[in-house]
């Protein structure tokens, strides 16, 4: 049994959450989100609340169960107030700058490096410090993952980019004799 799944989720006021078929449809005072569902799971809207509960009782449905109910959540919250990711770039010559609706990486490659930034986010680079902001929580994990991903911390001398709450572990280098 699912624990997130059994509870009811509480719509607060000026949310709106509407079901055409298996598309759940979220609009609050920061956007709009859609999300396609599978019928595994009986989505019901209340006045005030959501509740959700299994068709069949096999493991997959069990399992997504408590997963719609987080989705449900995160898109509730996310149109109320934005997710928001911080990333920091560290490293001499390393640079980012938005330009229309692309970043402009200098990642210390021979070329520069550019990321299409997608529709629903938006994104600031000051100095060396990005941000990026969404009502898709989804969205702006991957997003952000994947702008990471292009320049990952490295530990000898901390280089490159992380979160902003993430620790680079840092490692000795070697040691002369």
């Amino acid at each position: 049994m699912s624990r997130i799944g059994k509870q009811e989720i509480l719509i607060p006021d000026g949310i709106k959450v509407t079901q055409n078929g298996g598309v759940l449809t979220v609009v609050g005072p920061k956007g709009t989100i859609k999300k396609t569902f599978r019928d595994d799971i009986t989505i019901t809207i209340n006045d005030k609340s959501i509740s959700l509960n299994v068709k069949r009782n096999d493991k997959f449905s069990k399992s997504l169960w408590g997963t719609y109910a987080a989705h449900i959540k995160n898109m509730i919250a996310g149109v109320v107030t934005p997710y928001q990711k911080k990333l920091i770039l560290e490293g001499v010559g390393y640079k980012s700058e938005v330009k229309g609706k692309e970043f402009n990486f200098a990642l210390g490659f021979s070329h520069p490096v550019i990321v299409k930034i997608p529709e629903g986010i938006t994104a600031t680079a000051d100095k060396n410090n990005i941000t990026i902001i969404g009502i898709d929580k989804e969205l702006v994990g991957s997003f952000t993952a994947a702008i990471r991903a292009l320049k990952k911390g490295e530990p000898y001398k901390g280089k490159g980019m992380r979160y902003e709450d993430e620790v680079i572990r840092r490692k000795q280098g070697k040691k002369t004799v």
